[in-house]
Protein backbone atom coordinates (compact mmCIF):
# COMPACT_ATOMS: atom_id res chain seq x y z
CA UNK A 1 0.00 0.00 0.00
CA UNK A 2 1.51 2.85 -0.85
CA UNK A 3 1.77 6.21 1.24
CA UNK A 4 -0.04 9.51 -0.60
CA UNK A 5 -0.81 11.62 2.36
CA UNK A 6 -0.26 12.06 5.93
CA UNK A 7 -2.72 14.24 7.78
CA UNK A 8 -2.54 17.60 9.53
CA UNK A 9 -1.06 16.86 12.78
CA UNK A 10 -2.79 19.98 13.73
CA UNK A 11 -4.94 17.56 16.87
CA UNK A 12 -1.93 16.16 18.20
CA UNK A 13 0.09 19.26 18.35
CA UNK A 14 -2.91 21.15 20.08
CA UNK A 15 -3.51 18.12 22.49
CA UNK A 16 0.40 18.45 23.28
CA UNK A 17 0.35 21.87 23.68
CA UNK A 18 -2.68 21.66 26.21
CA UNK A 19 -0.59 19.96 28.23
CA UNK A 20 2.25 22.28 28.66
CA UNK A 21 0.97 25.92 27.20
CA UNK A 22 -1.99 27.96 29.40
CA UNK A 23 -4.62 28.46 26.76
CA UNK A 24 -4.12 31.96 25.00
CA UNK A 25 -7.45 33.44 26.31
CA UNK A 26 -8.07 33.15 30.22
CA UNK A 27 -9.77 34.86 32.87
CA UNK A 28 -13.09 36.85 32.36
CA UNK A 29 -13.14 35.07 28.72
CA UNK A 30 -13.53 31.36 29.82
CA UNK A 31 -17.29 32.49 31.36
CA UNK A 32 -18.34 34.02 28.29
CA UNK A 33 -21.07 33.13 26.16
CA UNK A 34 -21.00 33.65 22.19
CA UNK A 35 -24.11 33.78 20.92
CA UNK A 36 -24.91 34.21 16.81
CA UNK A 37 -27.26 33.28 13.75
CA UNK A 38 -25.82 30.17 12.87
CA UNK A 39 -28.39 29.05 11.15
CA UNK A 40 -29.22 32.37 9.04
CA UNK A 41 -28.08 32.28 5.45
CA UNK A 42 -28.36 29.51 2.42
CA UNK A 43 -28.65 25.95 3.78
CA UNK A 44 -29.46 26.91 7.40
CA UNK A 45 -32.41 26.42 9.32
CA UNK A 46 -34.46 25.86 12.60
CA UNK A 47 -34.41 22.66 13.73
CA UNK A 48 -30.96 21.70 11.66
CA UNK A 49 -30.08 19.20 14.26
CA UNK A 50 -28.93 15.61 12.44
CA UNK A 51 -26.14 15.72 10.14
CA UNK A 52 -26.99 13.00 8.26
CA UNK A 53 -30.14 14.66 6.88
CA UNK A 54 -28.46 18.13 6.84
CA UNK A 55 -28.03 19.77 3.50
CA UNK A 56 -26.51 23.16 4.97
CA UNK A 57 -25.35 24.30 8.54
CA UNK A 58 -22.23 22.75 9.35
CA UNK A 59 -20.64 25.71 10.65
CA UNK A 60 -23.18 24.79 13.81
CA UNK A 61 -23.00 21.49 13.45
CA UNK A 62 -19.52 20.86 13.78
CA UNK A 63 -19.02 22.33 16.78
CA UNK A 64 -19.96 19.39 18.48
CA UNK A 65 -20.04 16.88 16.10
CA UNK A 66 -16.69 16.14 14.09
CA UNK A 67 -15.93 14.20 10.92
CA UNK A 68 -12.97 11.68 10.53
CA UNK A 69 -11.26 14.65 7.91
CA UNK A 70 -12.01 18.27 7.40
CA UNK A 71 -11.42 21.14 5.09
CA UNK A 72 -8.21 23.45 6.29
CA UNK A 73 -9.39 26.98 6.58
CA UNK A 74 -9.23 28.36 3.16
CA UNK A 75 -10.81 25.26 1.96
CA UNK A 76 -7.42 24.11 0.23
CA UNK A 77 -6.76 20.64 0.90
CA UNK A 78 -8.08 17.74 3.21
CA UNK A 79 -6.84 17.69 6.51
CA UNK A 80 -7.25 15.29 9.64
CA UNK A 81 -9.84 16.04 12.67
CA UNK A 82 -10.75 12.64 14.38
CA UNK A 83 -8.58 10.81 11.68
CA UNK A 84 -4.34 11.35 12.08
CA UNK A 85 -3.56 10.06 8.93
CA UNK A 86 -4.82 7.79 6.49
CA UNK A 87 -3.35 5.87 3.45
CA UNK A 88 -4.86 4.59 -0.19
CA UNK A 89 -4.09 1.48 -1.92
CA UNK A 90 -2.30 1.97 -5.81
CA UNK A 91 -5.49 0.76 -7.54
CA UNK A 92 -7.42 3.51 -4.92
CA UNK A 93 -10.15 1.64 -4.24
CA UNK A 94 -8.92 0.86 -0.33
CA UNK A 95 -8.59 3.92 2.33
CA UNK A 96 -7.12 2.94 5.72
CA UNK A 97 -7.97 5.40 8.48
CA UNK A 98 -5.48 5.72 11.53
CA UNK A 99 -7.67 7.40 14.74
CA UNK A 100 -7.18 9.87 17.27
CA UNK A 101 -7.51 9.16 20.68
CA UNK A 102 -10.94 10.97 21.64
CA UNK A 103 -13.79 10.74 23.89
CA UNK A 104 -17.37 11.01 23.37
CA UNK A 105 -19.31 13.84 25.67
CA UNK A 106 -20.48 11.02 28.18
CA UNK A 107 -16.82 10.20 28.74
CA UNK A 108 -16.93 6.93 26.42
CA UNK A 109 -13.92 6.30 23.97
CA UNK A 110 -14.40 6.74 20.27
CA UNK A 111 -13.30 3.97 18.60
CA UNK A 112 -13.09 2.07 14.64
CA UNK A 113 -16.56 0.54 15.67
CA UNK A 114 -17.73 4.16 16.03
CA UNK A 115 -16.28 4.88 12.61
CA UNK A 116 -17.80 1.72 10.81
CA UNK A 117 -21.58 1.90 12.14
CA UNK A 118 -21.40 6.03 10.95
CA UNK A 119 -20.58 5.33 7.80
CA UNK A 120 -22.91 2.41 7.57
CA UNK A 121 -25.90 4.80 8.40
CA UNK A 122 -24.49 7.34 6.38
CA UNK A 123 -24.87 5.04 3.16
CA UNK A 124 -28.39 3.89 4.24
CA UNK A 125 -30.50 5.55 2.70
CA UNK A 126 -33.75 4.32 5.35
CA UNK A 127 -31.76 6.89 7.86
CA UNK A 128 -32.82 9.66 5.63
CA UNK A 129 -29.03 10.42 5.21
CA UNK A 130 -28.89 13.00 1.73
CA UNK A 131 -24.92 11.66 1.77
CA UNK A 132 -26.30 8.02 0.97
CA UNK A 133 -25.40 8.59 -2.87
CA UNK A 134 -22.28 10.34 -2.28
CA UNK A 135 -20.81 7.23 -0.83
CA UNK A 136 -22.26 4.35 -3.11
CA UNK A 137 -19.03 3.27 -4.08
CA UNK A 138 -18.15 2.06 -0.44
CA UNK A 139 -18.32 -1.86 -0.65
CA UNK A 140 -17.23 -2.29 2.68
CA UNK A 141 -16.22 -1.05 6.18
CA UNK A 142 -13.75 -2.74 8.56
CA UNK A 143 -13.03 -1.65 11.95
CA UNK A 144 -9.33 -3.12 11.66
CA UNK A 145 -9.09 -2.08 15.43
CA UNK A 146 -10.14 0.45 17.90
CA UNK A 147 -7.94 2.96 16.09
CA UNK A 148 -7.89 2.10 12.46
CA UNK A 149 -10.93 1.92 10.07
CA UNK A 150 -10.57 0.70 6.64
CA UNK A 151 -12.59 2.27 3.67
CA UNK A 152 -13.12 -0.24 0.45
CA UNK A 153 -14.46 1.06 -2.79
CA UNK A 154 -16.38 -0.69 -5.65
CA UNK A 155 -15.00 1.81 -8.24
CA UNK A 156 -12.47 4.57 -7.64
CA UNK A 157 -14.18 7.79 -6.49
CA UNK A 158 -12.16 11.29 -6.57
CA UNK A 159 -14.88 12.56 -4.64
CA UNK A 160 -14.35 9.87 -1.44
CA UNK A 161 -12.60 12.51 0.67
CA UNK A 162 -14.79 15.62 -0.06
CA UNK A 163 -17.53 13.73 1.00
CA UNK A 164 -16.32 12.06 4.13
CA UNK A 165 -15.63 15.94 5.27
CA UNK A 166 -19.59 15.96 5.77
CA UNK A 167 -19.40 12.39 7.72
CA UNK A 168 -20.41 13.90 11.20
CA UNK A 169 -18.99 10.68 13.62
CA UNK A 170 -22.00 8.93 15.70
CA UNK A 171 -21.67 7.13 19.02
CA UNK A 172 -22.68 3.45 18.32
CA UNK A 173 -23.31 2.94 21.98
CA UNK A 174 -25.91 5.90 21.67
CA UNK A 175 -27.94 5.26 18.55
CA UNK A 176 -27.53 1.57 17.44
CA UNK A 177 -30.90 0.21 19.22
CA UNK A 178 -33.21 2.35 17.11
CA UNK A 179 -34.24 1.13 14.22
CA UNK A 180 -32.74 3.00 10.60
CA UNK A 181 -36.02 4.17 9.17
CA UNK A 182 -36.65 5.66 13.18
CA UNK A 183 -33.34 7.15 12.87
CA UNK A 184 -33.90 10.43 11.18
CA UNK A 185 -37.23 11.83 13.37
CA UNK A 186 -36.02 10.61 17.01
CA UNK A 187 -36.07 12.86 19.53
CA UNK A 188 -32.44 12.18 20.69
CA UNK A 189 -30.96 14.56 17.74
CA UNK A 190 -32.86 17.45 19.97
CA UNK A 191 -32.20 16.29 23.29
CA UNK A 192 -29.55 14.06 24.32
CA UNK A 193 -26.94 14.31 20.87
CA UNK A 194 -23.16 13.25 21.99
CA UNK A 195 -20.45 14.23 19.93
CA UNK A 196 -16.53 14.34 19.93
CA UNK A 197 -16.46 18.37 19.66
CA UNK A 198 -14.83 21.29 22.02
CA UNK A 199 -18.60 22.02 23.22
CA UNK A 200 -21.49 19.14 23.92
CA UNK A 201 -25.40 20.40 23.80
CA UNK A 202 -26.88 21.35 26.84
CA UNK A 203 -30.29 22.49 25.74
CA UNK A 204 -32.63 23.59 22.79
CA UNK A 205 -35.17 25.82 23.57
CA UNK A 206 -37.74 25.36 21.09
CA UNK A 207 -37.51 27.93 18.22
CA UNK A 208 -35.49 30.43 20.11
CA UNK A 209 -31.97 28.77 20.51
CA UNK A 210 -29.63 25.89 21.09
CA UNK A 211 -26.80 26.00 23.85
CA UNK A 212 -23.63 24.47 23.91
CA UNK A 213 -21.60 24.17 27.18
CA UNK A 214 -17.62 23.75 27.29
CA UNK A 215 -16.19 20.24 26.58
CA UNK A 216 -13.50 20.58 29.28
CA UNK A 217 -12.49 17.48 28.41
CA UNK A 218 -11.46 18.04 24.75
CA UNK A 219 -8.73 16.64 23.57
CA UNK A 220 -7.71 20.07 21.94
CA UNK A 221 -7.68 21.32 25.17
CA UNK A 222 -10.17 23.42 27.15
CA UNK A 223 -12.46 25.51 25.07
CA UNK A 224 -12.02 29.34 26.27
CA UNK A 225 -15.68 30.24 25.91
CA UNK A 226 -18.33 28.89 28.56
CA UNK A 227 -21.01 28.68 26.32
CA UNK A 228 -22.03 29.15 22.63
CA UNK A 229 -25.61 30.06 21.70
CA UNK A 230 -27.24 29.48 18.43
CA UNK A 231 -30.01 32.37 18.00
CA UNK A 232 -33.12 31.64 15.29
CA UNK A 233 -33.99 35.07 13.63
CA UNK A 234 -37.64 35.02 11.74
CA UNK A 235 -35.37 36.49 8.39
CA UNK A 236 -31.97 37.53 8.41
CA UNK A 237 -32.76 41.55 9.08
CA UNK A 238 -33.68 40.33 12.51
CA UNK A 239 -30.49 38.89 12.85
CA UNK A 240 -28.65 41.97 11.82
CA UNK A 241 -30.38 43.94 14.06
CA UNK A 242 -29.59 41.61 17.11
CA UNK A 243 -25.68 42.09 15.92
CA UNK A 244 -25.80 45.56 15.59
CA UNK A 245 -27.54 45.87 19.44
CA UNK A 246 -25.08 43.77 19.96
CA UNK A 247 -27.37 40.48 21.38
CA UNK A 248 -25.24 38.67 19.47
CA UNK A 249 -21.69 38.56 17.79
CA UNK A 250 -21.84 36.62 14.57
CA UNK A 251 -24.43 36.10 11.89
CA UNK A 252 -24.37 35.58 7.78
CA UNK A 253 -25.29 38.61 5.60
CA UNK A 254 -26.45 39.21 2.29
CA UNK A 255 -24.04 41.09 0.12
CA UNK A 256 -26.86 43.99 0.07
CA UNK A 257 -26.89 44.10 3.55
CA UNK A 258 -23.03 44.79 3.55
CA UNK A 259 -23.85 48.84 3.48
CA UNK A 260 -25.43 48.76 7.31
CA UNK A 261 -21.72 47.46 8.54
CA UNK A 262 -19.51 50.11 6.30
CA UNK A 263 -16.65 52.35 7.79
CA UNK A 264 -17.82 50.49 10.95
CA UNK A 265 -15.16 49.48 13.45
CA UNK A 266 -17.14 47.92 15.96
CA UNK A 267 -17.72 44.58 12.97
CA UNK A 268 -15.50 42.87 10.91
CA UNK A 269 -16.79 41.72 7.30
CA UNK A 270 -15.59 38.58 6.31
CA UNK A 271 -16.00 37.75 2.37
CA UNK A 272 -15.21 34.73 0.55
CA UNK A 273 -15.82 32.39 -2.21
CA UNK A 274 -19.16 30.40 -1.91
CA UNK A 275 -18.29 27.41 -3.64
CA UNK A 276 -21.98 27.14 -4.69
CA UNK A 277 -23.54 27.51 -8.27
CA UNK A 278 -27.00 29.32 -8.79
CA UNK A 279 -29.22 27.63 -11.21
CA UNK A 280 -32.84 27.24 -12.72
CA UNK A 281 -33.03 23.72 -12.75
CA UNK A 282 -35.26 22.48 -15.33
CA UNK A 283 -37.73 19.66 -14.11
CA UNK A 284 -37.02 17.12 -17.36
CA UNK A 285 -40.16 15.31 -15.73
CA UNK A 286 -42.01 17.98 -17.02
CA UNK A 287 -42.48 17.81 -21.24
CA UNK A 288 -42.48 21.78 -21.42
CA UNK A 289 -38.38 21.66 -21.43
CA UNK A 290 -37.96 18.86 -24.05
CA UNK A 291 -36.73 20.85 -26.33
CA UNK A 292 -33.28 22.46 -26.33
CA UNK A 293 -34.13 25.84 -27.92
CA UNK A 294 -36.36 26.07 -25.45
CA UNK A 295 -33.88 25.83 -22.09
CA UNK A 296 -31.58 27.83 -24.35
CA UNK A 297 -34.21 30.96 -24.52
CA UNK A 298 -34.07 31.39 -21.38
CA UNK A 299 -30.94 31.67 -20.80
CA UNK A 300 -30.38 34.35 -23.30
CA UNK A 301 -33.52 35.87 -22.17
CA UNK A 302 -31.95 36.73 -18.19
CA UNK A 303 -29.79 39.04 -18.01
CA UNK A 304 -27.48 37.87 -15.26
CA UNK A 305 -24.79 40.73 -15.60
CA UNK A 306 -27.99 43.24 -14.27
CA UNK A 307 -28.75 41.03 -12.05
CA UNK A 308 -25.18 40.64 -10.55
CA UNK A 309 -24.92 44.90 -10.54
CA UNK A 310 -27.64 45.58 -9.31
CA UNK A 311 -28.35 42.94 -7.13
CA UNK A 312 -25.71 41.30 -5.94
CA UNK A 313 -23.68 44.51 -5.91
CA UNK A 314 -21.08 43.12 -8.17
CA UNK A 315 -20.50 40.56 -5.63
CA UNK A 316 -21.34 37.20 -8.22
CA UNK A 317 -19.66 35.52 -11.25
CA UNK A 318 -21.70 34.87 -14.54
CA UNK A 319 -21.40 30.91 -14.67
CA UNK A 320 -21.76 28.96 -17.98
CA UNK A 321 -21.76 25.36 -16.60
CA UNK A 322 -21.41 24.39 -12.96
CA UNK A 323 -18.33 26.19 -12.61
CA UNK A 324 -16.15 29.46 -13.02
CA UNK A 325 -12.63 27.97 -11.97
CA UNK A 326 -10.39 28.71 -14.98
CA UNK A 327 -9.48 25.10 -14.80
CA UNK A 328 -12.53 23.44 -15.52
CA UNK A 329 -14.10 25.45 -17.66
CA UNK A 330 -12.56 25.27 -21.03
CA UNK A 331 -11.78 27.59 -24.19
CA UNK A 332 -14.42 28.81 -26.25
CA UNK A 333 -17.84 27.64 -24.57
CA UNK A 334 -21.44 29.54 -25.65
CA UNK A 335 -21.55 32.85 -22.67
CA UNK A 336 -25.25 32.93 -23.28
CA UNK A 337 -24.93 37.02 -23.57
CA UNK A 338 -28.33 38.83 -22.82
CA UNK A 339 -30.21 38.93 -26.20
CA UNK A 340 -34.20 38.85 -25.78
CA UNK A 341 -35.16 38.87 -29.58
CA UNK A 342 -32.64 36.08 -29.81
CA UNK A 343 -34.86 33.92 -27.21
CA UNK A 344 -38.19 34.94 -28.79
CA UNK A 345 -36.72 33.71 -32.02
CA UNK A 346 -35.94 29.91 -30.28
CA UNK A 347 -39.07 29.78 -28.38
CA UNK A 348 -40.78 30.55 -31.61
CA UNK A 349 -38.92 27.86 -33.71
CA UNK A 350 -39.86 25.39 -30.88
CA UNK A 351 -42.92 26.14 -31.05
CA UNK A 352 -43.45 27.31 -27.64
CA UNK A 353 -47.25 28.18 -27.82
CA UNK A 354 -48.33 24.60 -28.66
CA UNK A 355 -45.70 23.51 -26.02
CA UNK A 356 -47.18 25.86 -22.91
CA UNK A 357 -47.68 29.18 -24.26
CA UNK A 358 -48.64 31.34 -21.56
CA UNK A 359 -50.00 28.75 -18.99
CA UNK A 360 -47.84 29.03 -15.60
CA UNK A 361 -44.94 27.88 -14.56
CA UNK A 362 -43.87 27.02 -10.76
CA UNK A 363 -40.60 28.35 -9.89
CA UNK A 364 -39.68 27.31 -6.48
CA UNK A 365 -37.11 27.61 -4.43
CA UNK A 366 -36.04 27.00 -1.00
CA UNK A 367 -34.31 30.74 -0.91
CA UNK A 368 -36.28 33.18 1.34
CA UNK A 369 -34.16 36.32 1.74
CA UNK A 370 -34.87 39.32 0.56
CA UNK A 371 -32.37 39.19 -1.83
CA UNK A 372 -33.33 36.14 -3.42
CA UNK A 373 -36.90 37.28 -3.97
CA UNK A 374 -35.45 40.33 -5.65
CA UNK A 375 -33.61 37.56 -7.85
CA UNK A 376 -37.04 35.77 -8.34
CA UNK A 377 -39.18 38.84 -9.07
CA UNK A 378 -36.02 39.54 -11.99
CA UNK A 379 -36.14 36.76 -13.67
CA UNK A 380 -39.90 36.34 -13.50
CA UNK A 381 -39.77 39.68 -14.79
CA UNK A 382 -37.15 39.20 -17.54
CA UNK A 383 -38.79 35.61 -18.61
CA UNK A 384 -42.38 37.62 -18.84
CA UNK A 385 -40.98 39.76 -21.37
CA UNK A 386 -40.22 36.69 -23.68
CA UNK A 387 -42.94 34.96 -23.80
CA UNK A 388 -42.28 32.47 -20.49
CA UNK A 389 -44.97 33.35 -17.57
CA UNK A 390 -43.43 31.53 -14.41
CA UNK A 391 -44.87 31.90 -10.88
CA UNK A 392 -42.31 32.12 -8.32
CA UNK A 393 -42.84 30.04 -5.00
CA UNK A 394 -40.48 30.43 -1.62
CA UNK A 395 -40.26 27.32 0.94
CA UNK A 396 -38.66 26.52 3.66
CA UNK A 397 -35.96 24.12 3.48
CA UNK A 398 -37.76 21.05 4.83
CA UNK A 399 -40.47 21.73 2.89
CA UNK A 400 -38.76 22.47 -0.30
CA UNK A 401 -36.88 19.04 -0.27
CA UNK A 402 -40.02 16.99 0.96
CA UNK A 403 -41.19 18.09 -2.44
CA UNK A 404 -38.20 17.70 -5.18
CA UNK A 405 -36.74 14.51 -3.29
CA UNK A 406 -40.46 12.82 -3.23
CA UNK A 407 -39.62 10.03 -5.53
CA UNK A 408 -43.55 10.64 -7.07
CA UNK A 409 -43.20 13.89 -7.49
CA UNK A 410 -46.03 16.59 -8.36
CA UNK A 411 -44.44 17.84 -11.76
CA UNK A 412 -46.77 20.61 -11.29
CA UNK A 413 -45.06 22.16 -7.81
CA UNK A 414 -41.88 22.50 -9.29
CA UNK A 415 -41.67 22.88 -13.10
CA UNK A 416 -38.25 24.77 -12.17
CA UNK A 417 -36.43 25.05 -9.36
CA UNK A 418 -34.18 28.55 -8.28
CA UNK A 419 -31.57 26.68 -6.15
CA UNK A 420 -27.74 26.35 -5.43
CA UNK A 421 -25.29 22.77 -5.41
CA UNK A 422 -21.71 23.56 -4.33
CA UNK A 423 -19.19 22.80 -7.15
CA UNK A 424 -16.17 23.15 -4.96
CA UNK A 425 -13.26 23.28 -3.80
CA UNK A 426 -13.61 19.53 -5.23
CA UNK A 427 -15.66 19.79 -8.95
CA UNK A 428 -17.37 16.25 -8.22
CA UNK A 429 -19.32 17.40 -6.15
CA UNK A 430 -21.98 18.44 -8.38
CA UNK A 431 -22.60 14.96 -9.35
CA UNK A 432 -25.18 14.08 -7.30
CA UNK A 433 -27.36 16.64 -8.67
CA UNK A 434 -26.94 16.27 -12.66
CA UNK A 435 -26.08 11.89 -12.47
CA UNK A 436 -28.64 10.37 -13.90
CA UNK A 437 -27.75 7.43 -11.08
CA UNK A 438 -28.72 10.51 -8.53
CA UNK A 439 -32.42 10.70 -9.26
CA UNK A 440 -34.40 10.45 -5.94
CA UNK A 441 -34.84 8.56 -4.37
CA UNK A 442 -30.75 7.46 -5.49
CA UNK A 443 -29.67 10.56 -4.67
CA UNK A 444 -30.61 14.89 -5.47
CA UNK A 445 -30.58 15.38 -8.81
CA UNK A 446 -34.07 16.68 -8.04
CA UNK A 447 -34.18 18.02 -12.20
CA UNK A 448 -34.10 14.48 -12.38
CA UNK A 449 -31.90 15.21 -15.63
CA UNK A 450 -31.46 11.88 -17.65
CA UNK A 451 -28.41 12.51 -20.29
CA UNK A 452 -26.29 9.76 -20.86
CA UNK A 453 -23.82 11.89 -22.22
CA UNK A 454 -23.45 14.04 -19.40
CA UNK A 455 -23.86 11.46 -17.01
CA UNK A 456 -20.80 9.78 -19.20
CA UNK A 457 -18.78 12.68 -18.59
CA UNK A 458 -19.53 12.86 -14.92
CA UNK A 459 -18.29 9.19 -14.33
CA UNK A 460 -15.22 9.78 -16.52
CA UNK A 461 -14.25 12.25 -13.99
CA UNK A 462 -15.04 10.95 -10.47
CA UNK A 463 -13.62 7.86 -11.78
CA UNK A 464 -10.06 9.45 -13.06
CA UNK A 465 -7.27 7.80 -10.91
CA UNK A 466 -4.45 10.49 -12.12
CA UNK A 467 -5.06 13.55 -10.72
CA UNK A 468 -3.54 15.82 -13.33
CA UNK A 469 -5.85 14.57 -16.23
CA UNK A 470 -8.82 15.55 -13.36
CA UNK A 471 -9.37 19.05 -14.50
CA UNK A 472 -9.79 17.97 -18.34
CA UNK A 473 -12.51 15.78 -17.39
CA UNK A 474 -14.56 17.96 -15.52
CA UNK A 475 -13.36 20.30 -18.56
CA UNK A 476 -15.93 17.73 -20.87
CA UNK A 477 -18.53 17.65 -18.00
CA UNK A 478 -19.06 21.73 -18.42
CA UNK A 479 -18.88 21.06 -22.38
CA UNK A 480 -21.75 19.27 -22.38
CA UNK A 481 -23.87 21.12 -19.73
CA UNK A 482 -22.91 24.51 -21.55
CA UNK A 483 -24.22 22.78 -24.71
CA UNK A 484 -27.19 20.66 -23.28
CA UNK A 485 -27.80 23.01 -20.53
CA UNK A 486 -29.98 20.55 -17.86
CA UNK A 487 -30.17 23.59 -15.56
CA UNK A 488 -29.72 27.04 -16.18
CA UNK A 489 -26.80 28.07 -14.98
CA UNK A 490 -26.43 31.86 -13.38
CA UNK A 491 -23.81 32.82 -11.10
CA UNK A 492 -21.20 32.06 -8.36
CA UNK A 493 -21.88 34.67 -5.59
CA UNK A 494 -19.90 35.97 -3.13
CA UNK A 495 -20.95 35.43 0.24
CA UNK A 496 -20.25 37.01 3.57
CA UNK A 497 -20.77 36.99 7.20
CA UNK A 498 -20.24 39.72 10.31
CA UNK A 499 -18.66 39.53 13.27
CA UNK A 500 -18.01 41.38 16.19
CA UNK A 501 -15.14 42.79 16.73
CA UNK A 502 -14.54 41.77 19.95
CA UNK A 503 -14.37 38.37 19.21
CA UNK A 504 -10.86 36.64 19.55
CA UNK A 505 -9.47 34.16 17.10
CA UNK A 506 -13.07 33.30 15.63
CA UNK A 507 -12.24 31.26 12.49
CA UNK A 508 -15.71 31.68 9.77
CA UNK A 509 -15.06 30.49 5.94
CA UNK A 510 -18.29 31.11 3.87
CA UNK A 511 -17.88 27.37 2.70
CA UNK A 512 -20.92 25.65 1.05
CA UNK A 513 -23.01 24.27 3.48
CA UNK A 514 -21.46 26.08 6.20
CA UNK A 515 -18.09 23.72 6.24
CA UNK A 516 -16.90 21.67 7.70
CA UNK A 517 -13.50 22.86 8.18
CA UNK A 518 -10.57 23.74 10.36
CA UNK A 519 -12.84 26.75 12.46
CA UNK A 520 -10.94 25.73 16.20
CA UNK A 521 -14.12 26.67 17.92
CA UNK A 522 -11.88 25.62 21.05
CA UNK A 523 -10.32 29.07 20.38
CA UNK A 524 -12.77 31.25 20.31
CA UNK A 525 -12.91 34.07 22.57
CA UNK A 526 -14.89 37.29 23.43
CA UNK A 527 -12.57 40.13 24.47
CA UNK A 528 -13.80 42.15 27.27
Amino acid sequence: MKRLQRLSSAIALSALMATTVAPAFIGPAKAATLSGGFDVGPGGFQGNFNPLAATGGFTWLSVYFEPLVTYDAKLEKVVGQLASSYEVSPDQLTYAFTLVDAKWHDGKPFTAKDAKFTIELAKNAKTGSVLAARLSAVSSVEAKDDNTLIIKLSAPSASLMDTLTKVMMLPEHALSQIPADQLAKNTWWSTAPIGTGPFKFSKYVTDQYVELVANTDYRGGQPALEKIINRYFANPAAAIAALRAGEIQFTYVDSNDLKAFDNNKDFRVIEGNSFVVNYLGFNHDSPIWKDVRVRQAVMYAINRDAIIQSLYGGAAEPANCAYVADQVVPKGIETYAYDPEKAKQLLKDAGWDEINGNKPVTLLTYYTTPLAANVMAAVQAMLAQVGINVTPRAVDTPTYNSIVLNPTPDVAQFQMVYAGLQNGPDPGSINVGLNEKQIPPAGPNVARVRMPVLTAALDAALGETDAAKRSARYQDVCKVMNKELPWGPLWVAKRYGVASARLKDFIWTPAPGGGPYQAHPEKWAIAE
